[in-house]
């Protein structure tokens, strides 16, 4: 199996929307084969779900997503567990131990108000935004 995880210096990069790498593992039998850091060469938001279909991206570990990119990422297929944080690598082995559950409920609805925090820092399912794709 293959699984993404936003990147950025080890970590969980906090917004899914404006990543500009993901960590792409590829996975088989509970551990990980290989791994590659796979820049998104400008991709944001929604389009970024058809990246990461293109590479035959199976699972996705981010921090915050919006709702169009949720609804994106769920139309291609790949399962998503959002509200990470922290090392990547030790995200994806949380996942393959069964110990990260699958989440689409980190959503954030600040885009544009400048208030200057990242999307990371929503995982209460309260937050929800499926209208900012072309922002």
């Amino acid at each position: 199996m293959k699984i993404a995880a936003t990147y950025e210096n080890g970590n969980i990069f906090p917004h899914f929307g404006k990543t500009e790498q993901f960590k792409v593992y590829e996975t088989e039998g509970g551990k990980v084969l290989s791994s590659e850091v796979v820049p998104t060469n400008g991709t944001g938001h929604g389009a970024l779900a058809g990246f990461l279909k293109e590479r035959g991206v199976e699972a996705l570990i981010c921090g915050g997503i919006g709702g169009g990119a949720v609804a994106a990422v769920t139309e291609a297929g790949i399962a998503l567990y959002a509200g990470a944080e922290g090392d990547a690598d030790a995200a994806v082995s949380a996942l393959l131990a069964g110990r990260l559950r699958p989440n689409a409920d980190a959503n954030c609805n600040h885009h544009g108000h400048g208030e200057g925090h990242s999307c990371g820092e929503h995982g209460h399912g309260e937050h929800g935004c499926g209208h900012h794709c072309g922002k």
